[in-house]
């Protein structure tokens, strides 16, 4: 059968095909530690109470039409609000788009922007930055991050690149890796951008840049998130945001986000959304408008939230900090943000005791799932090398009592190794 040159060249997500083999094993009965879901467990971590009651009363409510196509006026304007008051950030209505979540304003923004054979640039590993420029046609130009930055990308990195690039893609804080962009590393970058759009002339297309910060409200410690915007206002001219309600309150199933920008752009990407018909539900929309001004129960919630998911990264990477220590071969880097802990499993090359040699990083991938029950998605599902030994490793579903357990798992299928 032959089908669209692009149906016929997609990848599909490689999280999707590992989180099959994950549910194959648990159906057979296996104990398997699932780190590899960008997802809560509602049990765990449930949603606000304030924001669900909000959703089960707007239903009561019957707002169960079509909500308007760039999102509903209250909610564009609780989100101002909100934008406002958390970040210092004024956009004006017309200035936000909602969707049911990231990926609808990640695409259409896209498609906005680039049209085929037009440069986009990202660092690896990085979320889904590959695919979006794969659909849309894309020129991939592609920067290895390295754990020397914390997998950041930096400015020295992408300025080989920038000429004649439309769209430099960043996330902070950063999933996979956990990690985040410094106030130092993302000044230069705007700098480089600024510069570039500078040199350009009036009929050339801009470069601009994708901030998904689709975590901003999750760091911990001293960790400070910091955006283009903030830090230089001539970037507000060039750059669009991503966010949503997703990450920052348990809310991935409630499908309600936002991206906000210059207007021409947002107007353009609401355009082809109308197409698309990826609105947030009314209900939810109504509910996210009512819950985004409430203060006190948002800090309440992220006070909670945010201590929990923090002290099981921190007892992860303690404990991996552990293993390294009495000379596995493991690394970790410190948690900083999001739900996620950047962990480096390097068993390359190592024999089971049945004489079988992990000759690549996918059999070593495999060998902690089959004789640890460990499921991690390798930095290779987001882009990197098929030879890099690091993780994503997610606590989204983890359960504190499980830590010790996967660790002495992990300790006893590393040590029978030779």
């Amino acid at each position: 059968m032959k089908l669209s040159h692009l149906a016929e060249t997609l990848i599909g997500s490689e999280i999707v095909k590992l989180g099959g083999e994950i549910r194959d094993k648990i159906r057979k009965g296996e104990k398997i530690y699932n780190f590899t879901v960008g997802d809560f467990d509602p049990a765990i971590f449930p949603i606000p109470k304030e924001l669900e009651d909000a959703i089960i009363d707007a239903y009561r409510k019957h707002f169960t039409n079509y909500p308007a196509a760039e999102g509903n006026l209250d909610l564009r304007e609780s989100i101002a609000v909100f934008l406002k008051d958390r970040e210092e950030l004024v956009y004006n209505t017309d200035e936000i788009l909602v969707s049911s979540g990231g990926r609808p304003l990640i695409y259409s923004l896209f498609r906005t922007l680039i049209d085929k054979g037009d440069k986009v640039i990202y660092a690896v590993p990085s979320w889904n930055n590959n695919h979006y420029t794969h659909l849309n046609g894309g020129e991939h130009i592609v920067v290895e991050a390295t754990a020397e930055n914390n997998f950041m990308p930096t400015a020295d990195a992408l300025r080989p690149h920038v000429k004649e690039a439309t769209l430099v893609c960043l996330c902070s804080p950063q999933n996979p890796t956990g990690t985040t962009i410094s106030r130092k590393d993302l000044s230069a970058i705007c700098e480089l951008v600024l510069e570039e759009n500078a040199r350009r002339g009036p009929d050339e297309k801009k470069l601009y840049v994708l901030y998904d910060q689709m975590y901003w409200q999750l760091t911990y410690g001293a960790i400070e998130h910091f955006n283009p915007v903030s830090l230089y206002p001539a970037m507000r001219e060039y750059t669009i945001f991503i966010d949503a309600i997703s990450k920052a309150f348990a809310a991935t199933g409630v499908r309600v986000g936002w991206s906000f920008g210059p207007a021409e752009i947002i107007g353009k990407m609401k355009a082809i959304m109308t197409h698309i018909g990826s609105w947030a539900p009314m209900a939810e929309q109504k509910a996210t408008a009512v819950y985004l001004l409430q203060k006190d129960n948002i800090n309440s919630y992220l006070a909670g939230f945010k201590g929990a998911v923090s002290s099981r990264l921190q007892q992860i990477y303690e404990s991996f900090v552990a293993l390294k220590k009495d000379g596995y071969c493991v690394d970790v880097l410190a948690p900083e943000a999001a739900i996620y802990l950047t962990i480096k499993i390097d068993l390359k090359g190592k024999k089971t005791q049945q004489g079988v040699m992990l000759k690549e990083q996918s059999d070593v991938t495999s060998y902690l799932l089959n004789e640890a029950g460990l499921a991690i998605v390798p930095f290779s599902a987001f882009g990197a090398s098929k030879t890099s030994p690091w993780y994503r490793l997610s606590v989204g579903t983890c359960k504190l009592e499980d830590i010790p357990e996967m660790i002495g798992k992990l300790r006893d299928a590393m040590s029978r190794l030779v």
